[in-house]
């Protein structure tokens, strides 16, 4: 009975989670770089990987601790218990731009519901809900010249015009994955995620200084669905029973996702109280039911040393040609881009008794990241420390708890150019289980 008990909470919290991020339908970012392709891409890490640095290729069981990990999905065959892993996410930025108010924003979400269970003794399956992309943003740019027409007294500034952009939506990503051990010391690994959501933007052109003329505002949407594939493959080098050497390799690949693209472009105009009023006209009006989503081919490599129970070192590096991105047609203008990720984590004494901070992971790393974006002829790069803590609970013979909670601090863009630099931190916090379920127990 048990065992039906687990697996309807099981599916109750897969299906609540998938209804929640599908009814919402407010951005959960608000970042002017956002605006770019098809949002902020969000890495498929979970808040133990991304308190060290981001890295994930080449870890699987993390200091005797079982974790489900998207970014490699031959990570699945070290699954030997079940797991659950359920977490929150929380982001505060703040935008500067040369000789303008600096603006601060936060924003939370659930991030993730993930599961994984075993298969058989080296080879499990996972499945979860994850966001993929996010996009939000609403800002504006002015055009200060001035050219006064014949009223000497009250110049009126014909060529001022107003500039004004926004965009809200997201994407979510399903996942379901296998991964399964060949020998000791090869594991290989497959996944298939289903991305779903809408994203919209607006750009609209207006003149201020003239209450009567004509506006105009584009209008682009996108209502995106389709298949994307992982796979991936690590390889361990034993050097003693406790310390491990591990190689790993993962790709996603450039499949097409469907979208339903819309390409509305209207002009409106705004009264003398700067009241807008209704369309005037559509100038453009393109409804593309059967549009696509060309992805790039991204490929990730790692490498980690680990010694059970004491620490964990390792680097990932991935190359992402977003330079073939296009929607309904159309490239979006990304550059490739490169990402360094490097970190670990320390646990002082794993079974300690007297010493709760002993048996504390202690979790620190680094990222640059060459983005995929070059804005007004600059490349757009980021940098961030991470660092956390696994703070384990009380466990019983055959279940595991665990509270992950990482911080990522960084900063995205420069202040040249007239661009924007936007100082971040990023918050994460999870609950793991790891349990024995669906098993058999046999009585004499």
């Amino acid at each position: 009975m048990i065992k039906y008990i687990r697996f309807v909470i099981i599916l109750f919290l897969f299906t609540a989670t998938a209804l929640g991020v599908k009814a919402q339908s407010t951005a959960t970012t608000s970042s002017p770089y956002s605006r770019y392709g098809i949002g902020d891409i969000n890495p498929m890490l979970m808040p133990q990987n991304v308190a060290m640095g981001g890295i994930g290729v080449a870890t699987n069981r993390i200091n005797g601790f079982f974790s489900v990990n998207p970014l490699n999905p031959a990570s699945n065959a070290a699954i030997g218990l079940t797991v659950i892993d359920i977490g929150l996410y929380g982001n505060f930025n703040t935008l500067e731009k040369s000789g303008q108010t600096s603006q601060s924003n936060a924003n939370f979400r659930l991030s993730h519901i993930a599961f994984g269970i075993p298969v058989s003794k080296r080879s499990a399956i996972t499945f979860g809900l994850m966001p993929y992309s996010e996009m939000g943003y609403n800002y504006k740019q002015v055009n200060k010249q001035i050219n006064p027409i014949s009223d000497p007294i009250n110049p009126i500034d014909t060529s001022a015009v107003n500039y004004l952009y926004s965009g809200d939506g997201g994407l979510s990503r399903i996942f379901l994955g296998y991964g399964f051990g060949i020998g000791s010391h090869l594991s290989i690994g497959g996944s298939v995620s289903y991305i779903f959501g809408n994203l919209k933007e607006t750009q609209s052109t207006e003149v201020p200084s003239l209450p009567a003329v004509l506006n105009s505002r584009i209008e682009e949407s996108n209502s995106i669905n389709g298949f994307n594939y992982d796979y991936g493959v690590q390889y361990s080098v034993d050097f003693s029973q406790r310390k491990h050497l591990t190689f790993g390799y993962s790709a996603s690949a450039n499949t097409k996702l469907n979208t339903a693209n819309s390409y509305i472009v209207s002009s409106y105009y705004r009264n003398t109280n700067g009241d807008e009023g209704v369309a005037t006209d559509s100038l453009i009006n393109n409804q593309q039911p059967s549009g696509k989503i060309q992805l790039p081919m991204i490929n990730r490599f790692g490498i980690s040393f680990q010694n059970d129970g004491k620490f964990l070192i390792g680097a990932d590096y991935t190359m992402s040609n977003w330079s073939k991105l296009t929607v309904a047609g159309t490239n979006k203008g990304l550059r490739d881009s490169k990402t360094f990720n490097v970190g670990g984590q320390f646990t002082p004494n794993i079974n300690s008794l007297s010493n709760y901070f002993a048996s504390v992971d202690y979790r620190l790393g680094f990222i640059y990241d060459q983005t995929y974006l070059n804005v007004n002829s600059t490349d757009i790069k980021r940098y961030a420390a991470t660092f956390g803590v696994g703070l384990p609970l009380r466990a019983n013979n055959t279940s595991f708890y665990k509270i992950n909670i990482g911080a990522e601090v960084g900063r995205r863009g420069t202040l040249v150019n007239s661009l924007v630099k936007e100082n971040y931190v990023n918050v994460h916090l999870s609950f793991t289980l790891n349990d024995k379920w669906f098993q058999k127990y046999r009585f004499d």
